[in-house]
């Protein structure tokens, strides 16, 4: 495979009207998980992308893997479990395509996760290990877990990809800050929000936190400044990509999800940095045209047509 994620993936509950929750009578039920949404993204975008997960062995958990199965993702890896419920979320939607998130995710299926459970063989197939701070920030066993994936995944040779992903929902910003710091020297490659960068290093400039991670060893260093676009930087150059300007801005859930699966798909094309970046901006910008977690993730022919690269005859 090309890129394989772990994760505890989620049904969305996603209301059918833009406004307050408390207003939000009627919701529609989809999927959803950051990594999960990175694993779609990367499969549409034509890579062969691997789910490692457990679920609960209930029928929004069966709903799961038959979404996963349907969008070509590998899920030998995702097993469910009896006496846990598969994850929920609901989320609120204003109109300016702003939200809000409201988990219920406490007794997780993936907290009976072990590091043995973690096939060696699995990731001896991949080229890409993709992580976030999500899958960490939800049980102390997760964490565990990540470690042991990190472990694997450098044995193996396997590209680290790291979002840090931090909700604060989950955990605080010393907790995200400490286990964070641990795994940095062992990420070749990080897709970090510029919100984020305050939360781990304090109040520094941009491209000082470059400086900063690149010195942990970070071989790539993307930085995700939304409607601004995003800067890459191998340590060596540095360059500063403008956004994408979207169709529409309907719902911006999932656009970090969708810029870390275009990004690593160009990689895998065996694209240069910033055409990497350039491919991940044109596939966030997709993705808030569309309500949904990754309703709004492109195939790779729609991403060429955003980019200006071919055109779509519609009739």
């Amino acid at each position: 495979m090309d890129v394989i994620t772990i994760g505890d993936a989620m049904i969305a509950m996603c209301p059918r009207e833009k406004g307050p929750i408390i207003f939000s009578d009627t919701f529609k039920r989809k999927v959803g998980g950051a990594e999960l949404n990175v694993a779609i993204g990367c499969a549409r975008l034509g890579l062969k992308a691997g789910f490692i997960s457990r679920l609960g062995n209930d029928d929004f958990g069966k709903y799961i893997i038959k979404t996963a199965r349907g969008e070509d993702i590998d899920i030998s890896e995702v097993k469910l479990v009896d006496g846990y419920q598969t994850s929920v979320y609901f989320r609120e939607v204003l109109s300016d395509g702003s939200s809000r998130s409201f988990y219920y995710r406490e007794n997780s299926p993936t907290s009976t996760m072990k590091c043995e459970d973690l096939n060696e063989e699995y990731f001896r197939a991949a080229k890409i290990l993709h992580i976030t701070g999500v899958f960490p920030s939800i049980t102390k066993n997760n964490q565990e877990i990540i470690l042991e994936a990190i472990k694997l995944a450098k044995k193996n040779n396997l590209t680290i990809s790291f979002d840090p992903n931090i909700r604060l929902k989950m955990w605080t910003k010393d907790e995200s800050k400490s286990y964070i710091e641990k795994i940095l020297p062992d990420v070749d490659i990080l897709l970090i929000g510029d919100e984020e960068i305050n939360i781990l290093l304090g109040d520094v400039s941009i491209e000082d936190a470059i400086k900063i991670f690149h010195g942990y060893g970070i071989g790539k260093v993307i930085v995700k400044k939304g409607s601004k676009g995003a800067i890459g930087s191998d340590g060596r150059d540095i360059y500063e990509v403008d956004a994408i300007k979207p169709k529409a801005l309907v719902d911006t859930v999932g656009a970090g999800d969708g810029f870390a699966a275009g990004f690593l798909t160009a990689l895998c094309n065996g694209e240069s940095l910033e055409e990497c970046v350039k491919f991940g901006n044109a596939v966030g910008s997709l993705v808030v045209g569309v309500e949904g977690d990754n309703e709004g993730l492109p195939y790779y022919d729609d991403v060429l047509v955003h980019l200006g690269k071919s055109k779509k005859i519609e009739r």
